[in-house]
Protein backbone atom coordinates (compact mmCIF):
# COMPACT_ATOMS: atom_id res chain seq x y z
CA UNK A 1 0.00 0.00 0.00
CA UNK A 2 1.23 3.61 -0.45
CA UNK A 3 2.04 5.66 2.18
CA UNK A 4 0.38 9.22 2.30
CA UNK A 5 2.84 11.85 4.05
CA UNK A 6 1.20 13.08 7.30
CA UNK A 7 -1.24 16.12 6.45
CA UNK A 8 -1.05 15.51 3.31
CA UNK A 9 -4.89 14.99 1.90
CA UNK A 10 -5.83 12.25 -0.47
CA UNK A 11 -8.98 11.16 -2.61
CA UNK A 12 -10.30 7.29 -2.24
CA UNK A 13 -8.87 5.05 -4.66
CA UNK A 14 -10.68 4.99 -8.07
CA UNK A 15 -10.16 4.01 -10.86
CA UNK A 16 -9.05 6.97 -13.44
CA UNK A 17 -11.63 8.33 -15.54
CA UNK A 18 -12.12 7.10 -19.17
CA UNK A 19 -11.36 10.62 -20.11
CA UNK A 20 -7.76 9.59 -18.93
CA UNK A 21 -7.42 7.52 -22.85
CA UNK A 22 -6.90 10.90 -24.73
CA UNK A 23 -4.23 11.89 -22.27
CA UNK A 24 -2.50 8.54 -22.08
CA UNK A 25 -3.06 8.01 -25.66
CA UNK A 26 -4.09 4.30 -24.92
CA UNK A 27 -7.30 3.16 -23.91
CA UNK A 28 -6.19 1.82 -20.75
CA UNK A 29 -6.88 2.39 -16.94
CA UNK A 30 -4.61 3.34 -14.33
CA UNK A 31 -4.57 4.10 -11.09
CA UNK A 32 -6.25 7.21 -9.68
CA UNK A 33 -5.99 7.83 -6.34
CA UNK A 34 -4.64 11.36 -5.33
CA UNK A 35 -1.84 11.47 -3.96
CA UNK A 36 1.72 13.67 -3.21
CA UNK A 37 4.79 12.41 -4.44
CA UNK A 38 7.99 13.72 -3.47
CA UNK A 39 9.11 17.25 -5.33
CA UNK A 40 10.21 16.64 -9.21
CA UNK A 41 13.57 14.61 -9.37
CA UNK A 42 16.01 15.18 -12.25
CA UNK A 43 15.14 12.57 -15.23
CA UNK A 44 16.83 9.17 -14.85
CA UNK A 45 19.76 9.19 -17.37
CA UNK A 46 19.83 7.66 -20.45
CA UNK A 47 20.93 3.78 -20.83
CA UNK A 48 24.34 4.00 -21.74
CA UNK A 49 23.85 0.83 -23.50
CA UNK A 50 21.38 1.99 -26.47
CA UNK A 51 22.79 1.01 -29.46
CA UNK A 52 24.26 3.27 -31.78
CA UNK A 53 22.89 2.36 -34.32
CA UNK A 54 19.46 0.27 -35.87
CA UNK A 55 19.13 -0.29 -39.31
CA UNK A 56 19.52 2.79 -41.42
CA UNK A 57 18.44 4.62 -37.96
CA UNK A 58 21.14 6.59 -35.25
CA UNK A 59 20.40 6.68 -32.23
CA UNK A 60 21.85 10.35 -30.75
CA UNK A 61 21.43 12.27 -27.93
CA UNK A 62 20.98 15.80 -27.80
CA UNK A 63 21.39 18.37 -24.97
CA UNK A 64 17.94 19.31 -23.55
CA UNK A 65 17.82 22.37 -20.16
CA UNK A 66 19.73 21.79 -17.29
CA UNK A 67 22.00 19.36 -18.57
CA UNK A 68 19.04 16.75 -19.54
CA UNK A 69 19.95 14.49 -22.61
CA UNK A 70 17.16 13.83 -25.29
CA UNK A 71 17.47 10.25 -26.90
CA UNK A 72 16.75 10.85 -31.00
CA UNK A 73 16.02 9.22 -33.47
CA UNK A 74 18.15 10.15 -36.86
CA UNK A 75 17.84 8.72 -40.46
CA UNK A 76 19.15 10.31 -43.63
CA UNK A 77 16.80 9.88 -46.92
CA UNK A 78 15.99 6.68 -48.29
CA UNK A 79 16.38 7.69 -51.38
CA UNK A 80 18.43 10.06 -53.24
CA UNK A 81 18.22 12.99 -53.54
CA UNK A 82 17.13 14.56 -49.83
CA UNK A 83 14.44 16.82 -51.16
CA UNK A 84 13.40 17.97 -46.89
CA UNK A 85 13.45 17.27 -43.78
CA UNK A 86 10.98 16.03 -41.20
CA UNK A 87 11.08 17.08 -37.47
CA UNK A 88 8.95 14.52 -35.11
CA UNK A 89 7.24 15.46 -31.99
CA UNK A 90 5.55 12.09 -30.67
CA UNK A 91 2.36 11.69 -28.45
CA UNK A 92 2.15 11.30 -24.84
CA UNK A 93 3.39 8.74 -22.35
CA UNK A 94 6.90 6.88 -21.87
CA UNK A 95 7.62 4.31 -25.18
CA UNK A 96 10.15 5.15 -27.86
CA UNK A 97 9.11 4.97 -31.74
CA UNK A 98 12.54 3.09 -31.79
CA UNK A 99 10.94 -0.71 -32.00
CA UNK A 100 8.72 0.67 -35.07
CA UNK A 101 10.25 3.36 -36.58
CA UNK A 102 11.31 1.93 -40.24
CA UNK A 103 8.04 0.81 -40.44
CA UNK A 104 5.91 4.05 -39.41
CA UNK A 105 8.55 6.18 -41.23
CA UNK A 106 8.72 3.83 -44.38
CA UNK A 107 6.79 5.84 -47.14
CA UNK A 108 9.51 9.05 -46.42
CA UNK A 109 11.82 8.54 -49.33
CA UNK A 110 13.22 11.94 -50.23
CA UNK A 111 13.51 13.12 -46.43
CA UNK A 112 15.82 12.76 -43.26
CA UNK A 113 13.82 12.06 -40.09
CA UNK A 114 14.81 13.32 -36.83
CA UNK A 115 12.36 11.76 -33.99
CA UNK A 116 12.82 13.36 -30.54
CA UNK A 117 12.22 11.76 -27.08
CA UNK A 118 11.38 13.61 -23.78
CA UNK A 119 14.58 13.28 -21.34
CA UNK A 120 14.80 10.09 -19.66
CA UNK A 121 12.95 7.80 -22.45
CA UNK A 122 14.57 5.19 -24.02
CA UNK A 123 13.67 5.31 -27.75
CA UNK A 124 13.21 1.66 -27.68
CA UNK A 125 11.04 1.32 -24.63
CA UNK A 126 7.41 -0.36 -24.81
CA UNK A 127 5.88 0.91 -21.53
CA UNK A 128 2.55 1.16 -21.68
CA UNK A 129 1.36 4.46 -20.82
CA UNK A 130 -0.35 3.41 -17.69
CA UNK A 131 3.20 2.13 -16.59
CA UNK A 132 5.49 4.74 -16.60
CA UNK A 133 7.62 5.51 -14.00
CA UNK A 134 7.17 7.95 -11.02
CA UNK A 135 9.73 9.92 -11.73
CA UNK A 136 8.69 10.11 -15.33
CA UNK A 137 5.10 11.02 -14.48
CA UNK A 138 7.01 13.95 -12.19
CA UNK A 139 8.65 15.15 -14.97
CA UNK A 140 5.71 15.26 -17.50
CA UNK A 141 4.35 18.47 -18.22
CA UNK A 142 4.07 20.22 -21.61
CA UNK A 143 5.79 23.44 -20.34
CA UNK A 144 9.29 21.44 -19.28
CA UNK A 145 8.53 19.25 -22.74
CA UNK A 146 8.58 22.33 -24.51
CA UNK A 147 11.86 24.16 -23.14
CA UNK A 148 14.00 20.97 -23.21
CA UNK A 149 12.65 20.37 -27.11
CA UNK A 150 13.48 23.83 -27.70
CA UNK A 151 17.11 23.49 -26.38
CA UNK A 152 17.51 20.53 -28.65
CA UNK A 153 16.38 21.80 -31.55
CA UNK A 154 18.52 24.54 -31.48
CA UNK A 155 21.67 22.23 -30.82
CA UNK A 156 20.48 20.42 -33.58
CA UNK A 157 20.52 23.05 -35.90
CA UNK A 158 23.98 24.06 -34.86
CA UNK A 159 25.16 20.19 -35.42
CA UNK A 160 23.76 20.57 -38.94
CA UNK A 161 25.69 23.54 -39.43
CA UNK A 162 28.88 22.09 -37.98
CA UNK A 163 28.38 19.25 -40.53
CA UNK A 164 27.96 21.21 -43.70
CA UNK A 165 24.62 19.55 -44.11
CA UNK A 166 22.53 20.60 -46.85
CA UNK A 167 19.90 23.58 -46.47
CA UNK A 168 16.99 21.24 -46.88
CA UNK A 169 13.53 22.85 -46.11
CA UNK A 170 11.99 21.57 -42.62
CA UNK A 171 8.55 19.96 -41.85
CA UNK A 172 7.58 19.87 -38.02
CA UNK A 173 5.29 17.18 -37.16
CA UNK A 174 3.43 16.78 -34.11
CA UNK A 175 1.77 13.37 -33.66
CA UNK A 176 -1.13 13.61 -31.19
CA UNK A 177 -0.11 15.43 -28.06
CA UNK A 178 3.09 16.00 -29.46
CA UNK A 179 1.31 18.66 -31.93
CA UNK A 180 0.51 20.88 -28.67
CA UNK A 181 4.12 22.05 -28.75
CA UNK A 182 4.47 22.87 -32.62
CA UNK A 183 3.45 26.72 -32.16
CA UNK A 184 6.51 27.22 -29.58
CA UNK A 185 8.73 25.30 -31.59
CA UNK A 186 7.90 26.68 -35.14
CA UNK A 187 10.36 29.95 -34.27
CA UNK A 188 12.92 27.84 -33.81
CA UNK A 189 13.25 25.70 -36.81
CA UNK A 190 15.30 27.70 -39.13
CA UNK A 191 13.85 26.50 -43.24
CA UNK A 192 10.31 25.71 -41.55
CA UNK A 193 8.11 25.23 -44.41
CA UNK A 194 5.64 24.15 -43.02
CA UNK A 195 3.29 22.07 -39.61
CA UNK A 196 1.62 18.69 -39.40
CA UNK A 197 -0.60 17.44 -37.53
CA UNK A 198 -1.65 13.67 -37.07
CA UNK A 199 -4.31 12.35 -34.72
CA UNK A 200 -4.66 16.22 -32.80
CA UNK A 201 -7.89 18.53 -32.79
CA UNK A 202 -5.74 21.75 -33.32
CA UNK A 203 -8.11 22.95 -30.34
CA UNK A 204 -6.40 24.14 -26.89
CA UNK A 205 -6.32 20.70 -24.74
CA UNK A 206 -8.54 22.55 -22.13
CA UNK A 207 -11.17 22.58 -24.82
CA UNK A 208 -10.35 19.14 -26.43
CA UNK A 209 -10.58 17.38 -23.14
CA UNK A 210 -13.90 18.78 -22.55
CA UNK A 211 -15.34 17.46 -25.70
CA UNK A 212 -14.22 14.09 -25.09
CA UNK A 213 -15.72 13.45 -21.34
CA UNK A 214 -18.38 14.83 -22.97
CA UNK A 215 -18.27 12.51 -25.19
CA UNK A 216 -17.87 9.34 -22.71
CA UNK A 217 -19.70 10.44 -20.04
CA UNK A 218 -17.01 12.18 -18.20
CA UNK A 219 -17.67 15.78 -17.63
CA UNK A 220 -18.37 15.03 -13.61
CA UNK A 221 -14.87 13.58 -13.52
CA UNK A 222 -13.42 16.92 -15.95
CA UNK A 223 -15.19 18.95 -13.60
CA UNK A 224 -13.98 17.62 -10.48
CA UNK A 225 -10.52 17.61 -12.09
CA UNK A 226 -10.47 21.45 -12.73
CA UNK A 227 -11.95 21.58 -9.15
CA UNK A 228 -8.47 20.01 -7.95
CA UNK A 229 -6.11 22.21 -11.05
CA UNK A 230 -7.78 25.28 -9.29
CA UNK A 231 -7.04 24.11 -5.90
CA UNK A 232 -4.28 24.49 -3.48
CA UNK A 233 -2.57 21.32 -3.63
CA UNK A 234 1.43 21.09 -4.90
CA UNK A 235 1.90 20.20 -8.27
CA UNK A 236 3.66 16.93 -7.45
CA UNK A 237 0.17 15.53 -6.32
CA UNK A 238 -1.30 13.00 -8.64
CA UNK A 239 -4.35 13.36 -10.24
CA UNK A 240 -6.04 10.46 -12.86
CA UNK A 241 -2.47 9.73 -13.58
CA UNK A 242 -0.83 12.96 -13.83
CA UNK A 243 0.78 15.36 -11.75
CA UNK A 244 -1.51 18.15 -11.39
CA UNK A 245 1.72 20.21 -12.80
CA UNK A 246 0.87 18.07 -16.19
CA UNK A 247 -3.21 19.42 -15.89
CA UNK A 248 -1.99 23.07 -14.67
CA UNK A 249 -0.16 23.72 -17.71
CA UNK A 250 -2.51 22.18 -20.26
CA UNK A 251 -5.47 23.88 -18.49
CA UNK A 252 -3.42 27.04 -19.80
CA UNK A 253 -2.04 25.89 -22.46
CA UNK A 254 -3.02 27.74 -25.91
CA UNK A 255 -2.63 25.94 -29.10
CA UNK A 256 -5.65 27.17 -31.48
CA UNK A 257 -5.22 31.05 -31.69
CA UNK A 258 -1.03 29.99 -32.49
CA UNK A 259 -2.09 27.65 -35.03
CA UNK A 260 -4.53 30.65 -36.63
CA UNK A 261 -1.68 33.38 -35.87
CA UNK A 262 0.73 31.01 -37.81
CA UNK A 263 2.94 32.17 -41.03
CA UNK A 264 3.10 28.50 -41.85
CA UNK A 265 1.05 26.32 -44.11
CA UNK A 266 -0.97 24.04 -41.59
CA UNK A 267 -1.66 20.42 -43.08
CA UNK A 268 -4.11 18.48 -40.44
CA UNK A 269 -4.69 14.82 -41.06
CA UNK A 270 -7.82 12.79 -38.86
CA UNK A 271 -9.48 9.62 -38.61
CA UNK A 272 -12.91 9.88 -38.41
CA UNK A 273 -12.86 6.28 -36.04
CA UNK A 274 -10.28 7.95 -33.40
CA UNK A 275 -11.46 7.00 -30.00
CA UNK A 276 -9.34 9.56 -28.46
CA UNK A 277 -10.30 12.57 -29.75
CA UNK A 278 -13.89 13.26 -31.08
CA UNK A 279 -15.12 14.34 -34.31
CA UNK A 280 -16.59 17.51 -32.76
CA UNK A 281 -13.51 18.84 -31.51
CA UNK A 282 -12.00 18.32 -35.35
CA UNK A 283 -15.26 20.06 -36.72
CA UNK A 284 -14.72 23.27 -34.11
CA UNK A 285 -11.45 23.67 -34.98
CA UNK A 286 -12.07 23.88 -38.73
CA UNK A 287 -15.07 26.54 -38.03
CA UNK A 288 -12.61 28.59 -35.96
CA UNK A 289 -9.91 28.59 -39.17
CA UNK A 290 -12.87 29.10 -41.29
CA UNK A 291 -13.86 32.18 -39.50
CA UNK A 292 -10.18 33.50 -39.33
CA UNK A 293 -10.05 32.99 -42.98
CA UNK A 294 -13.44 35.51 -43.58
CA UNK A 295 -11.63 38.28 -41.07
CA UNK A 296 -8.75 38.25 -43.68
CA UNK A 297 -4.99 38.31 -43.47
CA UNK A 298 -3.30 38.10 -40.53
CA UNK A 299 -5.99 36.19 -38.96
CA UNK A 300 -5.27 32.71 -40.34
CA UNK A 301 -2.33 30.20 -41.29
CA UNK A 302 -0.62 31.14 -44.51
CA UNK A 303 -2.39 27.77 -45.60
CA UNK A 304 -4.50 25.52 -44.03
CA UNK A 305 -5.64 21.77 -45.36
CA UNK A 306 -7.32 19.14 -43.37
CA UNK A 307 -7.47 15.17 -44.42
CA UNK A 308 -10.43 13.19 -42.60
CA UNK A 309 -9.68 9.22 -43.39
CA UNK A 310 -12.39 7.64 -43.44
CA UNK A 311 -12.76 4.61 -41.05
CA UNK A 312 -9.17 5.07 -39.61
CA UNK A 313 -8.32 5.05 -35.79
CA UNK A 314 -6.54 7.41 -33.83
CA UNK A 315 -3.20 6.09 -35.47
CA UNK A 316 -4.65 6.65 -38.87
CA UNK A 317 -4.91 2.78 -39.28
CA UNK A 318 -7.89 1.67 -41.14
CA UNK A 319 -8.71 -2.10 -40.82
CA UNK A 320 -10.21 -4.51 -44.05
CA UNK A 321 -14.08 -4.46 -43.92
CA UNK A 322 -16.30 -6.07 -46.55
CA UNK A 323 -16.17 -3.57 -49.17
CA UNK A 324 -13.57 -1.31 -48.10
CA UNK A 325 -9.77 -2.17 -48.21
CA UNK A 326 -7.54 -1.58 -45.18
CA UNK A 327 -5.70 2.19 -45.39
CA UNK A 328 -2.23 2.95 -43.80
CA UNK A 329 -2.87 6.62 -43.52
CA UNK A 330 0.13 7.40 -41.93
CA UNK A 331 1.83 6.19 -45.20
CA UNK A 332 -0.83 8.15 -46.81
CA UNK A 333 0.34 11.30 -45.18
CA UNK A 334 4.03 10.80 -46.74
CA UNK A 335 3.48 10.53 -50.02
CA UNK A 336 1.07 13.71 -50.07
CA UNK A 337 4.60 15.35 -48.05
CA UNK A 338 6.66 13.47 -51.41
CA UNK A 339 4.34 14.83 -53.72
CA UNK A 340 4.61 18.49 -52.36
CA UNK A 341 8.73 18.17 -52.14
CA UNK A 342 8.80 17.46 -55.58
CA UNK A 343 6.87 20.93 -56.64
CA UNK A 344 6.76 22.93 -53.36
CA UNK A 345 6.29 25.89 -54.85
CA UNK A 346 2.74 24.73 -55.67
CA UNK A 347 1.52 24.91 -51.88
CA UNK A 348 1.34 21.71 -49.07
CA UNK A 349 -2.45 21.62 -49.83
CA UNK A 350 -1.79 20.88 -53.78
CA UNK A 351 -1.15 17.23 -53.05
CA UNK A 352 -4.29 16.67 -51.15
CA UNK A 353 -6.38 18.36 -53.97
CA UNK A 354 -5.01 15.75 -56.94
Amino acid sequence: MRRIPAGASAAPCRKASPVLAFFLGALVFVSGCSVTGPRPAAPPPLASELPAALGAWRVEQLPGEAGARLAVLARSERTPPARFRVIVVPGSGCAGMGPWAERYFAGLLHASVLVLHKPGVDPFARTSPGDCAPGFVQQDRLSIWLAHARAALQADDLAQQNRGAAALPQLLVGISEGAELLPGLAPHVPRLAGLVLLSASGLDPRQAGALQAQRLGAAADWEALGAKVGGGLPDSTVVQGRSLGYWRDLWHWPVARPLLDSPWPVLQVWGSDDALVPAVAYGQFALQVQQSQQRGAGHAPAAWCARRLEGADHGLQRPARPGQDAMDGVQLTWAWLEQWARAPHAGMCASLER
